[in-house]
């Protein structure tokens, strides 16, 4: 049988196909603009990025202190505590600051466990917790090796 006859040479062009439109197909993926960095998609997404990539750097050797170095005293411990309740006053008031949409959050509460409340529950979950373990218990007896085969 010779290769034409074994449709060697079909097989390889199909390969040659999709393997082109594999490639093309992560080419123009690769080409086309991220839409979450498009202002007008996402307005904060160029702010969000810009914190990301500045928070990006991991820490390196030098920045851990030298074993044998002095542990900070009271005085650099209440600064950097200071710092630290500064940045935390400043994060509130970001907070505070947002445009939170949820106008009613009581009523969204309730409507969400009227939702949950509406949907049947499942007849496993309505089981005892005796049930269950004895369930369990079963379980694990099935799954015990049988004894062993006396031997002569």
């Amino acid at each position: 049988m010779t290769v034409p006859e074994m449709n060697a040479q079909q097989t390889k062009k199909w390969t040659a196909v999709g393997l082109g439109t594999v490639l093309a197909a992560g080419a123009v993926g690769c080409a086309t603009p991220d839409p979450v960095a498009d202002p007008a998609v996402a307005p904060l997404s160029p702010r969000i990025i810009a914190l990301v990539d500045e928070n990006r750097r991991y820490p390196d050797w030098r920045n851990f202190p030298r074993q044998g170095t002095r542990p900070p005293d009271a005085a650099e411990v209440a600064v950097q505590v200071a710092a630290l309740d500064t940045g935390s006053a400043r994060t509130a008031a970001d907070v505070a600051a947002i445009d939170w949409t949820l106008e009613d959050p009581e009523g969204f509460a309730r409507r969400i466990a009227e939702d949950i409340a509406s949907r049947p529950v499942a007849p496993a979950t309505l089981q005892t917790r005796e049930a269950v373990e004895a369930f369990a218990r079963d379980l694990l007896d099935r799954g015990r090796a049988p004894p062993p085969v006396p031997r002569r």
